[in-house]
């Protein structure tokens, strides 16, 4: 008894294969090459099916329970009516279609003036020619292809496409103002459903985005517990049993399979920084020998932020000095742990329940040091998951068979370990009063609004 876990990211395939108890019994990669051309970023979607054959060959698939995949939010192309790709993959971050994001908006302003993003789906969707086309997210391309037939999506990967979460469906008014023909859009089911089987008889259900995928590996499904995902940039998930409404656009929420719903949001800020700031040094080095300074750096990789606020004009600064590699890197770490608190304190703001506990996943998890003073700034214990991977998430959807998510994620997933806030002053200050002061430069400078 086993299940399958596939994640298709931008630099590789990986599968997990998990057991009912939550035992990782293989694991496999296969890498993935892109093409950039300025905004453009585009993947070869037949380079997917190649990657995914061979991860599941080496993991094995005797025996198997279920198969469910995760992949990059907003990723799709086009096939034609037998699934046949007629266009390259348009990646997540692909901004060729940018100046199309406000025509989409005057189609239905109630419904996308807050929300919709230049780099969404929908945007790039509107110039390409849908007759006898169909839209297809990478996660369905995949998916048809181990079960033989075009299948339908999921409520996560149709989000950024421009699907209606609260109506459950395509909103067929907007779609018809912009010319965009509903019969071209999949039919759209729950995440967990089956899609179709293998021809060896193994179920594939609907999947989920990445982001919703390593949530579900870090066991955040309940009301008050989040996961915050730290690599080139901070993302960070949770549960609310109402929708949060962000008049910002800095908030936006999936649907939770067992019902309510999975808010949160992606900043610009992250790690990515530190390679640019810091580039050659031994972060590891540094991470053993970091402790808080009176310095902070806003850590962004690029002009503009998304989360916990949106100013397309913020830039990087620092507030105090450093002199040294060494407090540069703890200036980019306090950055990062202040914003991750105001995106916190943003989300309570518009009725989310307080942070209970946030389960840490993401690369910089390496960084031992940067763990605990997440927590020292978060005033919360936060935990480190097992097994972190989007594709161990997939595998516990798949397990779950759609039904009770929550429940199989308790029996699957565990936690390595937990770290608890400490107290910390430096030349004493609190990192309290340096998160004020920083919040308040936030502020003079007109990043908030």
């Amino acid at each position: 008894m086993g299940w399958i876990g596939l994640d298709l990211g931008t630099q590789s395939v990986r599968a997990v294969l998990a057991d009912a108890k939550g035992h990782v019994l293989s694991r496999a990669t296969r890498p993935l090459t892109s093409h950039r051309d300025g905004v453009r970023h585009e993947q070869d979607p037949q380079a997917w099916l190649t990657a995914v054959d061979a991860v599941l060959a080496e993991v094995g698939t005797t025996g198997l329970d279920g198969i469910a995949i995760c992949s990059t939010s907003g990723t799709f192309l086009l096939t034609d009516r037998a699934g046949r790709p007629v266009t390259p993959a348009l990646m997540y971050d692909d901004a060729r279609a940018a100046a199309r994001r406000d025509h989409i908006v005057d189609a239905d302003p109630d419904r996308w003036a807050t929300s919709m993003q230049p780099t969404w789906a929908l945007p790039k969707i509107l110039d390409l020619d849908l007759a006898d086309r169909r839209v297809v997210h990478s996660a369905d391309f995949v998916a048809a292809h181990l079960v033989g037939h075009p299948v339908a999506t999921d409520t996560s990967h149709a989000l950024k496409t421009g699907y209606d979460l609260i109506a459950d469906a395509w909103p067929a008014a907007a779609f018809d103002k912009l010319g965009l023909p509903l019969a071209a859009f999949p039919e759209v089911v729950r995440p967990g459903t089956e899609l179709g089987r293998t021809p060896d008889g193994v179920p594939v259900y609907a999947g989920m985005t990445d982001g919703c995928a390593a949530q579900i590996a870090a066991g955040a499904l309940a009301p008050g517990a989040w996961n915050s995902v730290l690599g080139t940039t901070l993302v960070i998930k949770g549960v609310s049993t109402e929708l949060l409404t962000d008049p910002t656009g800095a908030v936006y929420s999936h649907r939770h399979p067992d019902g309510g719903w999975l808010p949160g949001g992606a900043s610009s800020t992250g790690a990515g920084v530190l390679t640019e700031l810091l580039p050659g040094a031994d972060l590891d080095a540094l991470d053993r020998a970091a402790h808080p300074i009176g310095a902070v750096i806003y850590p962004l990789t690029k002009t503009g932020e998304r989360f916990p606020f949106v100013a397309p004009q913020a830039e990087r600064f620092t507030l105090g000095t450093t002199t040294d590699d060494l407090q540069t890197y703890a200036a980019v770490l306090q950055g990062v742990a202040f914003i991750e608190r105001l995106a916190f304190e943003h989300l309570e703001t518009l009725g989310a329940e307080p942070v209970r506990s946030v389960s840490l996943t993401g690369g910089a998890t390496r960084a031992g040091y940067w763990n605990q003073l997440r927590a020292d700034v978060l005033g919360v214990p936060v935990e480190l998951p097992a097994v972190p991977d989007p594709a161990y998430g997939m595998a516990v959807l798949a397990a779950s068979g759609g039904t009770d998510l929550t429940g199989t994620a308790r029996r699957m997933v565990r936690v390595d370990h937990v770290l608890e806030p400490r107290g910390q002053r430096l030349d004493g200050q609190r990192l309290d009063d340096l998160y004020g002061e920083f919040v308040a430069e936030l502020d003079r400078r007109g990043y908030r609004g």
